[in-house]
């Protein structure tokens, strides 16, 4: 039987949920959708600085990018593919998957697929739906992507959680349909439980060491390859905050921000990162 790799020797995937502040969920309740336009965008220079910070650790990332982002804003997504990335889909607006119609998810994830498709000038394979919306209530929306022309999504996160989580789904990827992989957002399984180690805001508000403990024992016990994500408004302390937010959204939201560039840092130089599509064999031909 042949010894588990060390950590140093898998790869991870590296993942970015390219949004703007104003577009998080959990602040939908606080934000118009109709002032969106209205709204000083930070993604563009949050983005650039995730390009440079890539580019100097010789990391590869796959930006699951929105339809609205796109739209607006082409030289984000051209900067992306020019960089060596992996352009993806979140969608087009920022809508949980949950809470479309079947009819209403086709025409979001095909139009952002087409839109950066036309953009970035490269196939579009992968999707993640906004707050891992897909469970099993809506399992319909797999059979939509693969109609719309996906090869995988990395929609479902195996936790329980208030927002989201489908906690018995497997916790590595697995054919959702013949022809479409799903592959879950990362979790370390600790006393019968899975417990999240794919970032999000788990990275941000415990300790650096937490994480790293959580990915090398994916990589060490389990043998596989972590799929880790993140947002690029994580990295930017200075963006306005957001009047009538409670307690607890303050806390998820806006706690150590000023700490999260800082922590990509370490972790691009703990572990070797690429892109979904070569970390699980998915690059076109």
């Amino acid at each position: 039987m042949n010894a588990p790799q060390a950590p140093h020797a898998v790869m991870n995937a590296l993942t970015v949920d390219v949004e703007d502040y104003f577009q998080v969920s959990a602040l939908a309740p606080l934000i118009d959708r109709e002032s969106w336009d209205t709204r000083p965008c930070r993604v563009e220079r949050n983005i650039d600085r995730l390009l440079a910070l890539f580019a100097q650790r010789g990391a590869h990332a796959t930006f699951f990018t929105l339809g609205w982002i796109a739209e607006r804003y082409p030289q984000l997504v051209k900067a992306i593919v020019a960089g060596g990335h992996e352009l993806a889909s979140h969608g087009y607006g920022h809508l949980r998957a949950s809470d479309q119609s079947r009819a209403e998810f086709l025409q979001d994830v095909g139009r952002a697929k087409a839109l950066l498709e036309d953009i970035g000038g490269r196939r579009v394979q992968g999707y993640r739906a906004p707050s891992f919306s897909i469970g099993p209530g809506n399992l319909w929306a797999f059979d939509v992507l693969l109609e719309a022309g996906y090869r995988y999504s990395s929609s479902v996160y195996p936790v329980q959680h208030d927002h989201y989580g489908m906690p018995d789904a497997p916790r590595f990827c697995y054919d959702a349909r013949p022809g479409l992989l799903e592959i879950p957002i990362t979790t370390t399984r600790v006393f019968g439980r899975n417990l999240p180690a794919g970032g999000g805001g788990y990275f941000r508000l415990a300790p650096y060491r937490l994480s790293r403990w959580a990915l090398r024992r994916v990589n060490r016990l389990d043998e596989r390859a972590a799929i880790f994500y993140f947002h690029p408004w994580e990295i930017d302390p200075g963006q306005p905050r957001v009047p009538g937010t409670g307690l607890k959204t303050r806390f998820r939201h806006y706690v150590n921000l000023d700490k999260t560039e800082a922590r990509l840092d370490r972790l691009l130089g703990d572990f070797r990162w690429g892109r979904v599509d070569q970390v699980f064999g998915l690059q076109s031909a």
